[in-house]
C-alpha cells in the first residue's frame, strides 16, 4: 500500500531533498544537486518567489520507506501572464512502480484541482531559474549542475498518466577549438563598433556587482517570449545575486555594456562541478567542499550557463562577442569542451551560433502538459 504525506516540517523536507539522493546513489550521471541551495529554493521563509507562489512537497511511502516525492507549485503571476490555471509539477522522483508515481501524479493533481486549476504542466520550478525539463535522451551523458537529471523509466510513467509533450530544451557539446573563427571574431568587432558596444573588464567577481541589477533585467526582457516565463521581482534578483555573484569567475563570464551603461548582453559560464557534485554527495561539508575547490582549479570542461541580449540589441549579432570572448577564454585556460545551457527547440538564433564550433546535441530534456484535470481517487 502506498501512503501519501505532505511535507510539514523542517525534517519532512530534508527528508524529501535527500530521498532522490537515495535513489541515484549508484548513479554515475546525475550532478547532486547541493542541500543548501535546495533548501533557499524549497524553504518556505527563504525563497522570495513564495511572494506570489504557493506550494505543496509530498513523499510516497511503503511500508515506511520513500520511494517517491513530487512538489506541487501554483505561479500566480505565470497563471496571469498566460490566461491558465496551471499548476506546476516539480521535483518529481520515484521507483520505478506504476503505483507509486500514479499515487503521485494523482496527489498533486488534487491539490492542483483543489486550488482551481484545470491544467499540470512540468516538470518546472517556481521560476525559469530552477531546474527543469524532463530527460527524455542523453541518460547516459554526465549532467550539468543547472539541469535535472531523471532515470530512463520517468518519461514512461508521466506518458502513462495521460500527460504529453509541451516542448523540449536541447543541449549541445561544444569542441573548443585551437583559435576564435575569424568569422566570429571579425563580426564581434563590426559589432561593437556600430553600436558603441564594449566588453566589461573584471578582475574579480565584485567587478560585476555594479552591473547585476541591470543584467537580470536584460533576462527579463531576453526571455519574455520563452515558455512559462515570468519576469524577477527585485526581491527575487538580490536573492539571485546574494547566491550566485560570489561564485563567478571573471576569467568566464562576459558582460556587453552599451553607451548608456546598461548591459547590452551577457554571457555567464563556470567550470564544470557535475564530477565534484557527485563525489560530494550534496554536501558542502565535512568533506564536499574540497572536491568543489579541486573542480574550480583543475578542469578542462565548463558550463555556460547563462546567457541573454537585451531586446534593443536582439538580432544584431551581440551573441558574437561574448562568443568571442568566452572562446578566447576558454583557448587561454586548456578548456576542451564546453556545454551549453538548455535551450528551447524552437530558438533557431542560438542554434546558428553553433554551427562555426565543431559540437554535437547530446541532451534533450522536455517539459509535459496535461489537460482537463480532475479529482482522482486514491
Amino acid at each position: 500500500m502506498i501512503e501519501i504525506i505532505e511535507v510539514k516540517s523542517q525534517k519532512q523536507l530534508k527528508q524529501f531533498i535527500s530521498f532522490a539522493d537515495t535513489l541515484y546513489k549508484t548513479n554515475p550521471y546525475r550532478a547532486t544537486p547541493l542541500h543548501s541551495l535546495e533548501i533557499a529554493t524549497l524553504d518556505w521563509s527563504k525563497n522570495p518567489a513564495f511572494e506570489y507562489c504557493e506550494a505543496a512537497y509530498f513523499l510516497a511511502y511503503r511500508d515506511n520507506k520513500i520511494v517517491g516525492r513530487i512538489a506541487g507549485i501554483i505561479n500566480t503571476k505565470s497563471n496571469e501572464l498566460f490566461n491558465e490555471k496551471c499548476v506546476r509539477v516539480g521535483w518529481l522522483d520515484f521507483i520505478d512502480d506504476e503505483k507509486v508515481s500514479q499515487a503521485l501524479f494523482a496527489t498533486v493533481e488534487n491539490w492542483g484541482v483543489s486550488k482551481g486549476m484545470n491544467v499540470a504542466k512540468g516538470p518546472l520550478g517556481f521560476t525559469d531559474m530552477d531546474l527543469e525539463g524532463m530527460l527524455v535522451e542523453g541518460f547516459d551523458e554526465m549532467s550539468t549542475q543547472a539541469v535535472l537529471y531523471n532515470h530512463a523509466y520517468y518519461p514512461t510513467h508521466i506518458e502513462k498518466w495521460g500527460y504529453k509533450k509541451d516542448v523540449d530544451w536541447l543541449q549541445f557539446e561544444i569542441k573548443v577549438p585551437k583559435e576564435v573563427p575569424q568569422r566570429i571574431s571579425r563580426m564581434a568587432n563590426i559589432v561593437m563598433e556600430k553600436y558603441g558596444l564594449r566588453v566589461l573588464k573584471a578582475k574579480s567577481s565584485k567587478d560585476f556587482l555594479p552591473y547585476a541589477e541591470k543584467m537580470f533585467h536584460t533576462l527579463n526582457g531576453a526571455f519574455q517570449e520563452l515558455y512559462e516565463f515570468v519576469p524577477l521581482s527585485d526581491a527575487q534578483i538580490k536573492h539571485y545575486t546574494k547566491l550566485y555573484f560570489s561564485l563567478i569567475n571573471p576569467k568566464y563570464v562576459c558582460f556587453v555594456i552599451d553607451e548608456d551603461d546598461d548591459v547590452a548582453g551577457f554571457g555567464i559560464s563556470i567550470l564544470s562541478i557535475s564530477k565534484a557534485l557527485i563525489k560530494a554527495k550534496g554536501k558542502l561539508y565535512p568533506f564536499g567542499f574540497i572536491h568543489i575547490l579541486n573542480a574550480l582549479y583543475r578542469n578542462d570542461t565548463v558550463d555556460m550557463h547563462l546567457q541573454g541580449v537585451n531586446p534593443k540589441y536582439k538580432k544584431k549579432g551581440v551573441l558574437t562577442i561574448f562568443y568571442n570572448e568566452l572562446m578566447q577564454a576558454y583557448i587561454d585556460n586548456g578548456i576542451k569542451t564546453a556545454i551549453t545551457s538548455h535551450i528551447l527547440e524552437n530558438n533557431h538564433d542560438s542554434f546558428g551560433m553553433f554551427e562555426a564550433f565543431e559540437h554535437r546535441q547530446h541532451l534533450r530534456r522536455r517539459s509535459y502538459t496535461k489537460d482537463h484535470l480532475k479529482t482522482q481517487s486514491l
